[in-house]
């Protein structure tokens, strides 16, 4: 059950209204890694969930990521404002109205004219939000693990917005946001290691002989070694005959047919073969042929 109390949980101070940063906020409220993704992403897995430490854990921070999805909106609502007004009284010269959507940069035309001027589920682009965001497998630690990583890309996002802003009460707001995903990748990552092991996610161990195995596909200008590919780490496997075909085969693939799937298939081999010897005359040839012509 969830009961709403109309206080947010970090104050909203807004100096100008600017429906161009507002678009921008959007990135934040129905983008792929903003608040509303995370808070079904954690909702889901905590209705999933049989550890009871985790299930607490991830329906608490759902629940916050619903607030800040209340914060970013009311930044979007409140940068919006003075757009809204005049858009809906028609206030301003068609002209004039034009210009203060598409001016200086301003790409918030789409969210003026079909939401006017209210936060939508939508990414700064307007592309509408989707539960495709959300990657939950139903493993604690592989989740985990994806948990971190949304916390870590939306860090980066709130970071890059205080960068390109100069509000001083939204840019507050953005910090106190921001400073929350980095709580949150710390208690997913704490809950992480508090399951031993939790390494390789899932039960099965893997194939002992090609689990610290380190392939040098790319090779050339640039090889480097470190601890991702040291041999104190992995088995070093740079030579093309190592690394081809390493369960000892030939590399070659093979399938049983029966009788049946096998005469079949020889027809159709047989139909659609190619003559090597042929040298058909193309339609882009007739094309180039007679285009030389004129």
């Amino acid at each position: 059950m969830f009961a709403h109390n109309k206080r947010l949980q970090y104050s909203v101070h807004v100096d100008a209204c600017n429906p161009g940063l507002a678009n921008l906020m959007l990135e934040q409220f129905g983008g792929p890694d903003g608040e509303l993704a995370a808070a079904m992403r954690y909702f889901t897995q905590a209705l999933g969930e049989d550890d009871p430490g985790r299930k607490d854990m991830l329906l608490d921070i759902a629940t916050e990521e619903l607030s800040h999805l209340e914060v970013i909106g009311t930044v979007v609502a409140m940068l919006n404002k003075g757009a809204k007004g005049e858009l809906a009284e028609g206030a301003n010269a068609a002209a004039e109205m034009y210009r203060s959507l598409h001016g200086a940069g301003n790409d918030s035309h789409l969210t003026q004219i079909l939401y006017g001027g209210g936060p939508a589920l939508t990414n700064s682009g307007g592309v509408p939000w989707s539960a495709a965001y959300i990657d939950s497998r139903g493993d604690p630690t592989c989740d985990l693990r994806s948990n971190i990583a949304a916390e870590s890309r939306a860090k980066m996002i709130y970071e890059r917005l205080i960068n390109v802003i100069d509000d001083p009460g939204v840019k507050d707001a953005l910090g106190f946001l921001m400073t929350r995903e980095i709580a949150h990748q710390q208690s997913f990552e704490k809950a992480l290691y508090a399951i031993q092991p939790n390494f390789p996610p899932g039960k099965l161990p893997g194939k002992p002989e090609f689990a610290d195995v380190y392939v040098n596909t790319s090779q050339g200008e640039g090889d480097m070694r470190g601890p991702w590919n040291s041999d104190d780490n992995f088995r070093y496997v740079s030579k093309a005959e190592e690394f081809l075909a390493m369960d000892g085969g030939d590399g070659r693939p093979d399938v049983q047919l029966t009788d049946h799937e096998s005469k079949v298939l020889r027809e159709l081999q047989q139909r659609t073969r190619s003559n090597p010897q042929g040298n058909p005359k193309t339609g882009a040839e007739l094309g180039i042929d007679g285009h030389a012509q004129m």
